[in-house]
């Protein structure tokens, strides 16, 4: 589980202060797949850092669920944190120069995986993602649609129970747009799956719950369906809408 509390963000101070994000309170469930929703500049970002224990709340708290159960705070349990939580940023930032067999070692070894469960995880999460065709290719010889997978495939290898997606299919082929989605519905069986996206059609595809934020601000959060109904609308788009007064999203 996901949690945020009256989690509120501000950057600077004093009369150059400025409020990101104010007083948002949500969950995200293990087991499904939650989007996180809002215009451009609508603090979407400065929300999944602070739950990567990228940066911390101004004021509330983010809490992150680990294997047992256990929820931990991100301002005080920040490295105990980024060990439960495997982020996809929305750009591949992928070493070009190592191959996809040399960066999951890596990973795994920053992780703290030695030896014997290295192996099983490396192997499992390449079979997750669909990697065997090009384990042994360098990185910077691979599609955009791969590089993602392994995106995937470095954020799963130790097999955290949180994972945040920011924007997975942006950019990315039709093809491969259905085979990332069904690699998030997959992982959302197991996981807590936070996603952000612009995409409000994929939201209709894998997502059961949302979040939606409007000028840092929370306008809406339930079950899809029970927003749309709230709005009075028909579908998520339309709701989306009502909900932000926002006509590009």
């Amino acid at each position: 589980m996901i949690k945020l509390v009256d989690f509120s963000k501000t950057y600077g101070s004093g009369k150059n202060s400025f409020a990101a994000v104010e007083h948002v309170t949500f969950s995200a469930e293990q087991g499904c797949v939650t989007a996180l929703l809002g215009p451009n500049g609508a603090g979407k970002t400065t929300i999944l850092r602070a739950v990567c224990g990228l940066h911390y709340a101004s004021s509330g708290h983010v809490f992150v669920s680990g294997n047992d159960g256990t929820m931990h705070d991100s301002a005080v349990e920040t490295s105990v944190v980024k060990g439960l939580v495997g982020f996809v940023p929305e750009q591949a930032l992928l070493p070009k120069e190592l191959t996809v067999a040399e960066l999951l070692e890596e990973c795994a070894d920053v992780r703290g995986l030695y030896a014997e469960d290295k192996k099983k995880s490396i192997i499992h999460v390449v079979e997750e993602c669909s990697l065997e065709q090009v384990y042994t290719k360098k990185i910077g010889t691979l599609s955009k649609g791969f590089c993602q997978r392994v995106s995937f495939a470095q954020a799963l290898v130790a097999d955290p129970p949180d994972i945040v997606l920011d924007e997975p299919v942006s950019g990315l082929d039709p093809a491969q747009i259905v085979q990332i989605r069904s690699l998030i519905k997959r992982i959302s069986l197991t996981k807590t799956v936070l996603l952000s996206t612009h995409i409000l059609h994929e939201v209709g595809a894998i997502c059961s719950t949302v979040v939606i934020l409007s000028h840092g601000k929370l306008v809406a959060s339930g079950v899809k369906e029970t927003v749309i109904k709230s709005c009075g609308e028909k579908n998520l788009e339309e709701a989306f809408l009502r909900l932000t007064g926002e006509v590009d999203v």
